[in-house]
């Protein structure tokens, strides 16, 4: 990404005493004054006008002449910070701000209801950051919410499965970028597609449709081993060009 144009950032002021506002009453969602959240964040009031400026913050809710911003707007501005402080320029922080905002709602990459054996992990944009060094761009989180991988939470991220976030940042972390990972994942999802519905379609002749989930563990047990018995011949096959090339 291009290095952003010179722009009005300044040493972060010390933070003061969390004071913040309450219109609403007694256990309202805190709100602050434009002066509060720039206080709270550490930054200052002109930062903070410049930030709104390029959109880096969603809108402060209006109360007359009064701008109100709230907590996530404060997550924001500290997400922002440790951003910066990981090398991002503001333009590239903008773009990733543009992703998350207009990214899948949590609910909709989870499902209601749905029977998992994956396990969710909650993250900050910033720990996102920080497992995919240089590889968070806005066309990988594209590809990654189109997949399915990640869903928005407020100002969380979340990732569908523990195990394939492990694994995605341990073969980034091997030297392949981020964008192969995510294309042999698309890959990947279409073959375990087909292989689910074989497997449905075989117990389905024979049993309820409630002994699937009873059943699953078997056929993840065949996958692994067909996929294992794969790799071993595939290693092989690798093996033999070596020993005809020397």
């Amino acid at each position: 990404m291009a290095q952003d144009a010179e722009h009005p950032l300044t040493r972060p002021e010390p933070a003061g005493p969390r004071t913040h506002a309450e219109p609403g009453g007694p256990g309202a969602p805190r709100e602050y004054r434009m002066e509060e959240l720039a206080r709270l964040a550490g930054i200052t009031v002109r930062t903070l006008r410049f930030y709104r400026e390029r959109k880096l913050l969603p809108p402060p809710r209006r109360e007359g002449r009064i701008a109100w911003y709230d907590d996530h707007h404060l997550a924001r501005l500290r997400t922002i910070a440790a951003l910066l402080e990981r090398g991002h320029t503001l333009n590239g922080i903008a773009e990733l701000a543009e992703a998350f905002d207009h990214g899948r709602d949590v609910a909709d990459l989870l499902g209601v209801g749905t029977p998992t054996e994956e396990e969710p992990v909650r993250l900050t944009p910033e720990e996102l950051a920080a497992r995919f060094e240089g590889e968070v761009t806005p066309e990988n989180l594209a590809a990654a919410m189109d997949l399915g991988y990640i869903g928005t939470d407020g100002d969380e991220i979340v990732h569908i499965s523990r195990r394939l976030l492990d694994v995605s940042a341990a073969l980034v972390r091997e030297g392949i970028p981020l964008a192969e990972v995510l294309t042999a994942a698309a890959r990947v999802r279409e073959h375990a597609e087909a292989l689910a519905e074989l497997f449905s379609d075989v117990i389905l002749r024979h049993a309820p449709e409630e002994d699937l989930q009873r059943l699953r563990p078997l056929a993840r047990s065949v996958v692994e081993a067909e996929l294992s018995l794969a790799l071993d011949r595939r290693l092989q096959k690798a093996g033999r060009r070596v020993v005809f090339r020397d």
